[in-house]
C-alpha cells in the first residue's frame, strides 16, 4: 500500500487480488443481495483508490480496507427501507463444483456428501441472515476477513470485549440453527 500510496499504480493489482474475494463475500453476506454486493464491492475499492493518500500505516491495510467496507454496508443499511431482510439469493455458488459420477471418489466427493454440503451451505446463508447485522459484520469479519478482535473493535467503532460478545452471541445463534447438521 505504501507503494500505491507513492504513486505505484502497479502495486494496486495485488492488493486488491490479495483481498477481493473476502471483502466481497462480507459484503454478499452482510445484504443478500449479490447485485448489491457488487455495486457496495466497486463502491469500495472506488473509495481506496480516492482515499489511498489518507491511509496510515498504523494498521494493517486489511484493518483499513475492511473499516472503508463495514461503513459502506451500514450507509447501504441506513438507507434500506425498514423491513427489508437480507435473504440469501439461489445463486451460481449454490452448485458450484461438479457432482462426480465415480463412486470410488473420497467421502467428501461422493454426490449424497456434496448435496448436504450444499443444503448446509444453505443453511448457513440463512442462519447468518438471521443474525443482528452487529453479530453478523463481527462474524464475518473475522472469518472472511481474518481480521483478529482488536481490528474488528478498531473498524468498528467500539471495544474490544463488545465485540468479543457480538462474536460469541453469532456463533451461539449459528450453533443453534445449524445443530441438527451435526447429528
Amino acid at each position: 500500500m505504501l507503494r500505491y500510496q507513492a504513486g505505484d499504480a502497479a502495486a494496486f493489482e495485488p492488493l486488491y487480488r490479495r483481498h477481493r474475494d473476502g471483502v466481497y463475500r462480507h459484503l454478499l453476506h452482510g445484504c443478500g443481495r449479490p447485485a448489491i454486493a457488487g455495486e457496495l464491492f466497486h463502491d469500495v475499492w472506488l473509495n481506496v483508490i480516492r482515499t489511498r493518500a489518507d491511509w496510515q500505516p498504523r494498521a494493517r491495510f486489511a484493518t483499513w480496507l475492511y473499516r472503508i467496507a463495514h461503513h459502506r454496508l451500514i450507509d447501504w443499511w441506513r438507507a434500506t427501507p425498514p423491513g427489508l431482510e437480507p435473504l440469501p439469493e439461489p445463486g451460481d455458488d449454490d452448485d458450484a463444483g461438479t457432482v462426480p459420477a465415480a463412486l470410488w471418489l473420497p467421502r467428501r466427493e461422493q454426490p449424497d456428501e456434496q448435496l448436504l454440503s450444499a443444503e448446509r451451505g444453505q443453511r448457513l446463508r440463512a442462519a447468518l441472515a438471521r443474525l443482528p447485522i452487529e453479530q453478523r459484520d463481527a462474524f464475518l469479519l473475522h472469518e472472511e476477513g481474518g481480521l483478529s478482535l482488536a481490528e474488528i473493535a478498531e473498524v468498528a467503532g467500539v471495544g474490544r470485549e463488545t465485540i468479543k460478545s457480538r462474536l460469541r452471541y453469532a456463533l451461539a445463534r449459528l450453533r443453534e440453527a445449524l445443530a441438527d447438521d451435526r447429528t
